[in-house]
């Protein structure tokens, strides 16, 4: 049963500028000395959170693509994060988890922030994304999703749950801080899953304010981490202790 290390990367984004948040990200990875498993970023990890659609760019030929897949390889980790793609005739807020072999699983961010436009501009997914990594199911969902846990029930399939650890990734405004670290928290409890929540900080180009507060939050909803500033924190989540929880807790049967 693998433990996985895992990195967690509170940026400050670069409003709009593909370029230098690839270079801040760069930066920030410069510090991670150690080996490590799954790298996660914030929602729209390279533009901010936008509705400028004319930054999309399609599958092909994508640079930010590219960009992750070279770091997914330079640090042998798995890589999280969201963008905006355009596919065919229709822009998404896509996350993308990209597997050190460049290998790319998509989620298609299924609730769209109605209150910030974004159902104007991205079509919303139908679908809920698990992939398996080192031995981990990892079910993945973007911002808005939190807010509605039925997309993200977990429950156990011929007496296996559906999954282990529950990604989010974020441009969550600081002004609802307290409803962002509420929510990761229950997801933790009802879910009976590891959960990490990785947000942005600084402030954007609509002048909206993000405090961070990137958490990782174990099965019984105690807190690993919630983190402040611009900074990466890596930390170890436990197969072996999220098994032995749900062993002496079977509430996931009752689903």
């Amino acid at each position: 049963m693998q433990d996985l290390k895992v990195v967690l990367v509170q940026a400050n984004q670069i409003w709009e500028n593909k370029k230098e948040n690839h270079e801040n990200y760069i930066r920030l990875l410069s510090s991670l000395n150690q080996n490590c498993d799954l790298i996660i970023l914030p929602e729209m990890f390279d533009t901010g959170f936008s509705m400028n659609i004319d930054l999309a760019e399609s599958i092909e030929n994508n640079s930010s693509l590219s960009f992750l897949q070279n770091l997914a390889s330079k640090y042998n980790a798995g890589i999280y994060t969201s963008l905006m793609l355009k596919d065919e005739d229709k822009i998404f807020n896509r996350g993308v988890f990209v597997f050190p072999n460049g290998e790319i699983k998509k989620y298609d961010k299924r609730k769209s922030f109605g209150l910030g436009g974004e159902d104007k501009y991205y079509t919303s997914g139908n679908s809920e994304t698990i992939v398996e990594f080192r031995g981990w199911k990892i079910n993945l969902q973007i911002c808005y999703d939190l807010r509605f846990p039925e997309i993200a029930r977990n429950y156990e399939v011929n007496g296996i749950p559906k999954y282990d650890l529950l990604l989010y990734v974020a441009n969550w405004p600081a002004k609802r801080s307290a409803h962002w670290k509420s929510l990761l928290k229950a997801r933790a409890i009802e879910n009976q899953s590891y959960v990490i929540g990785v947000n942005r900080v600084g402030q954007d180009g609509n002048d909206l304010v993000y405090a961070g507060n990137s958490s990782c939050i174990d099965a019984l909803g105690q807190i690993v981490c919630d983190l402040e500033n611009e900074m990466i924190f890596t930390t170890s989540i436990s197969k072996l202790t999220l098994n032995s929880t749900r062993v002496s807790l079977p509430f996931l049967k009752d689903y």
